[in-house]
């Protein structure tokens, strides 16, 4: 749905910054509702949490299949965000939860792979289908499908099974501990927002060429992306399990290469789509390592006892910067282009690599 109803809205009439606004309404309600997660958690558990999430996540959706009107894009935006906050902050808590510390790096591979390979088929099929076929029918599933996994979530745990006494720790997180995974997951999230939201909405302009091969090249590059993600998201969890790198090794390294895909995009989007696939490619690559190691670190840093507490960390950053990537470069997109938009995203990356860098220095803090 994440690229799909921006391009709802522009069908409805609204202008690219529009358009973009939607997915930024909708992360920034999922961030809204992420900060909450924890103390929510402490009172109804993973199991009601993921079930209430997940029907707040599809029902509001069918309002959609009726109308593009931009009020009601936002309101349902919000709903549909604090639903898929509370989904994201408890799945990826539960995998904290679960897994051994020895295997978390594999195990949180594994996340990644059940939370990617659906967007692998359905971030570019979505965008294909709202095209090529009847858009309601794809805004209905978009509803559907959340409200149908409300089963499943019954078979797991009622509780937290980290914490010894089986309750979330209320002690937070040192800032030092969760500014450099923090802002290194923002950013590069802006950059992948932007590749998801901008790129369907790339089209020429007077004195602007748009994206080329237009919509089908679009719509290759989420999957190219996506499956990138993938790659890079099991390749650094084995790399974490084996080689147990110092520092933010893996993170930097999935700066640099999230910032040269945007760069390729940028400067090469409106000469051939394969340009396009290739700096597609590079930003899901870059940015599944940096989603991995900064998982990987903020629970390392946290323990078991707070691992609600780190996945909403994460989470935050991962919708914070794909809600701040989707409306701020679908803004300048609008205002300039889409070759300054990614430009602009492969900078932001680099720039951060300092902050990115930086170790907690607090005792008792587990650095990794």
């Amino acid at each position: 749905m994440l690229p799909v109803v921006p391009l709802h809205a522009a069908a409805g009439g609204a202008s690219p910054a529009a358009a973009g606004a939607t997915t930024g309404v909708f992360m920034a309600s999922t961030v809204a509702a992420q900060l909450t997660v924890p103390a929510v958690l402490r009172r109804i558990g993973p199991r009601a949490g993921l079930v209430v999430g997940v029907l707040a996540l599809g029902a509001p959706a069918v309002l959609m299949v009726v109308t593009a009107a931009l009020p009601v894009l936002f309101a349902v935006a919000v709903v549909r965000g604090l639903g898929f906050g509370l989904v994201t902050v408890t799945g990826a808590a539960l995998v904290a939860d679960l897994a051994p510390p020895a295997r978390r790096g594999r195990a949180t591979g594994l996340y990644g792979l059940a939370v990617g390979l659906p967007q692998l088929a359905l971030l570019s099929g979505g965008v294909w289908a709202y095209e090529a076929l009847d858009g309601a029918w794809v805004l209905l599933a978009g509803a559907l499908l959340p409200v149908a996994a409300a089963p499943a979530c019954w078979r797991l745990p009622g509780r937290s099974v980290a914490a010894t006494d089986g309750t979330p720790s209320r002690r937070a997180l040192p800032a030092d501990a969760v500014t450099g995974p923090w802002t290194a997951m923002v950013v590069s999230a802006a950059a992948a927002g932007g590749v998801i939201t901008v790129l369907p909405l790339w089209t020429p302009a007077p004195g602007t060429p748009g994206l080329a091969g237009g919509t089908v090249v679009a719509a290759v590059a989420l999957a190219v992306l996506t499956a990138g993600q993938l790659l890079g998201r099991g390749i650094s969890g084995e790399i974490a399990d084996r080689a147990r790198p110092a520092g933010p090794v893996i993170t930097l390294v999935g700066l640099g290469v999230v910032a040269l895909g945007a760069a390729v995009v940028g400067l090469g989007g409106t000469s051939a789509g394969w340009v396009v696939l290739a700096g597609a490619g590079l930003v899901g690559l870059g940015f599944g390592a940096v989603q991995n190691d900064t998982l990987l670190s903020l629970f390392a840093r946290a323990g078991p006892e707070r691992s609600s507490t780190a996945s909403t960390w994460w989470n935050t950053a991962y919708d914070a910067g794909t809600g701040l990537g989707a409306a701020a470069l679908a803004a300048v997109l609008g205002g300039l282009s889409g070759a300054a938009a990614f430009v602009i995203a492969a900078g932001a990356c680099l720039l951060v690599a300092p902050i990115a860098a930086r170790r907690p220095r607090r005792e008792g803090t587990r650095a990794r």
